[in-house]
């Protein structure tokens, strides 16, 4: 069974997480790693979820407030061995419900066209492609999305 945890970046388990998150990308977006990572620090994220089965940590994800009604997620990651078993699916929906309970109404994110599984998790989550925003407006191997997650009708 997986279980979340509500905490923010402090927590252990969160940056170890990241580390490995961080080396995969380092791997993936060569020189441009280095470009993606001035925006995702993580000494401030009040908002982070960290996904365990029994006692191991196996995967995370966090959200850094946008705008106004817009949250942004951030470091979402799953180690290899546990990808395919529906992790990051909970890790999201997770992510979504706090959201709404934080009065936002839409999620956005960025992950690059070489993340391609991660690609295909938002898709499958709901999320729909939009223009680039802020820092990522013209950067070509980036992907970005949205889901609106709360309605005047949910927020009831």
């Amino acid at each position: 069974m997986i279980n979340l945890l509500r905490t923010t970046s402090d927590n252990p388990h969160f940056k170890e997480l990241v580390r490995h998150l961080d080396a995969e990308l380092r791997i993936r977006d060569g020189e441009d790693a280095e470009f993606y990572s001035q925006f995702n620090k993580i000494d401030t994220i009040k908002h982070v979820v960290v996904a365990y089965i029994g006692d191991a940590a196996v995967g995370c994800g966090a959200l850094r407030p946008y705008e106004i009604g817009t949250v942004e997620v951030k470091r979402m990651f799953v180690p290899a061995t546990m990808r395919g078993q529906g992790v990051a699916t909970r890790i999201l929906s997770g992510l979504e419900s706090w959201a709404i309970e934080l009065g936002f109404k839409r999620c956005i994110l960025e992950t690059g066209h070489k993340q391609p599984e991660a690609i295909a998790l938002y898709a499958k989550n709901g999320y729909h492609t939009i223009p680039n925003f802020g820092q990522y407006e013209s950067v070509e191997n980036s992907v970005c999305f949205e889901k609106v997650i709360a309605t005047k009708a949910s927020l009831r």
